[in-house]
């Protein structure tokens, strides 16, 4: 079933999307308190909606053709998609906003798994569609905490609040700028005369999870070691001198990264910017350790190809997408050209940004 009025039976009452993200500079420092700059993808997710005729919540998955089917009151969605949703509509009835049975379709030209950010866009137009639907007083930033804590909460990542921001108030030209400490927000044009290149590296991000829970702990010892309250409030990486080698890589990672943003943020040249994406890929290879040798080929290739000024992977790490900074007008013929490099040896990696032409293979070469 791929047709929203089939499902509902007519025209649904609601509707709303909501875009992945491609994180530019800032990775694995949100939870730290930290500075991010992520950007809009063009993917969306998104969702369609209208009351059930019965009393509980029916939500569909076009993209995964699942259905998912539980009581409106006191009941819960399996783990998967569903625990999204559910998280979104208990945080929602948890304010005092009643919701009511409903049926929900959803599907998402994000792929799953990529390191784009596809839980956040989902949880993000649930909540957009919801506020829509109940007339609820419901500001963007407040929006994106309660997606973040539907995902804590009910599908149980601890995540930090990057995704669920950039999914609510970013669009595809300009950054957005986040004090994750503040929720200070502000668009950044991205360098002039500039476009993005986001490629699939075809192996998913098995270990991002455990990983991503190890590295927060090593950073949250490493903050408690120095005595602050998060990597944040480091203001000399000198001192990050006095710890053990394990925990003062991944804190030096955390306290350049940061620079790395907030020099991006006040402007600087394009070159400059491919600059810090490659500082910032090279240091979260070395120094985070959540990099593998699939992302650093194409890191390579990306690197190697005509018109890009720097790239890195973008995501959690081990497995996923990397991101590159290309010339304007050169972003294509250069994914290809990359592509065509990383995919000998039988890898699978495939072209996200610039959104393929339809009718071509993501990793045809040109």
């Amino acid at each position: 079933m791929n047709d929203p009025e089939t499902f509902f039976g007519g025209a649904p009452e609601a509707f709303a999307s909501a875009p992945g993200r491609v994180n530019l500079l800032g990775e694995h420092t949100d939870y730290n308190d930290g500075f991010m700059l992520p950007v809009a993808t063009p993917q969306r997710t998104e969702v369609a909606l209208a009351r059930s005729h019965d009393d509980r919540h029916h939500l569909y998955s076009g993209t995964l053709d699942g259905n998912v089917s539980f009581a409106a009151q006191g009941g819960s969605a399996p783990q998967g998609f569903g625990s999204y949703v559910e998280g979104c509509i208990r945080l929602l009835e948890a304010e005092g906003i009643a919701v009511p049975p409903l049926r929900m379709f959803v599907t998402t030209a994000l792929p799953v798994g990529s390191g784009l950010s596809s839980s956040a866009a989902l949880e993000v137009a649930v909540l957009r569609a919801l506020r829509d639907w109940l007339g609820v007083d419901l500001d963007d930033v407040r929006l994106a905490q309660i997606a973040q804590r539907a995902e804590i909460e009910y599908a149980r990542v601890n995540c930090g609040i990057m995704d669920q921001m950039a999914s609510s108030l970013c669009d595809e030209r300009n950054m957005l700028f986040i004090d994750a400490r503040t929720l200070e927000h502000r668009l950044v044009a991205l360098p002039a005369d500039t476009e993005l290149i986001v490629i699939d590296s075809g192996v998913p991000r098995t270990l991002a999870a455990s990983k991503y829970n190890e590295r927060r702990a090593e950073c949250e010892e490493a903050a408690r070691k120095l005595g602050v309250k998060a990597l944040r409030d480091v203001a000399d990486a000198a001192a990050l001198e006095a710890l053990p080698d394990t925990l003062r890589r991944r804190a030096r990672h955390v306290v350049l990264e940061d620079l790395r943003v907030l020099e991006a943020a006040r402007g600087v040249s394009a070159e400059r910017f491919g600059e810090l994406m490659d500082a910032s890929h090279d240091s979260l290879r070395d120094d985070y350790e959540v990099s593998i040798p699939e992302l650093d080929l194409l890191v390579a290739a990306l690197r190697a190809a005509p018109g890009v000024l720097g790239a890195r992977l973008t995501g959690a790490g081990f497995g996923g997408a990397c991101v590159a900074l290309c010339r304007a007008g050169q972003a294509e013929q250069a994914a290809h050209a990359a592509l065509s490099n990383y995919n000998k040896g039988g890898r699978q990696g495939s072209m996200l940004i610039p959104v393929p032409t339809q009718g071509k293979e993501h990793n045809e070469p040109v």
